[in-house]
């Protein structure tokens, strides 16, 4: 997965990657066999993984408001961008293309400081 674009833009923290869930997932084989798409679960999944490269012992209190616009294929290059927006709050977008895939708001903590660079 290739990250890019992280970075502090006013006074809010953007981090942004776009990866791709393969065809061979666990989840994609009974996820809709004739028709797959990526399960919701697993977008998220890579949501928070985008906002932990960044936090250090990311804790997620809550995904107060999660909505899932339209569907994710398997192998679609999907960009992931969270905005730190006040600490301990984020917003969220999922997009292939101009396409909206999904979108919400996660509340956590951090329980040390900033993550490492890789």
């Amino acid at each position: 997965m290739d990250c890019s674009g992280n970075g502090w833009q006013g006074v809010v923290m953007v981090h942004e990657r776009v990866c791709a869930i393969s065809h061979d997932h666990p989840s994609i084989a009974g996820h809709f066999p004739l028709n797959p798409v990526v399960p919701g679960v697993v977008l998220l999944n890579e949501v928070l993984d985008t906002l932990r490269k960044s936090v250090a012992s990311l804790r997620v209190v809550g995904l107060p408001m999660v909505k899932f616009a339209s569907p994710l294929k398997p192998g679609e290059a999907v960009t992931i961008r969270v905005v730190e927006e006040a600490a301990g709050r984020a917003t969220f977008s999922c997009q292939v293309d101009a396409r909206l895939v999904a979108s919400g708001a996660i509340v956590f903590t951090r329980t040390d400081g900033p993550a490492e660079p890789e």
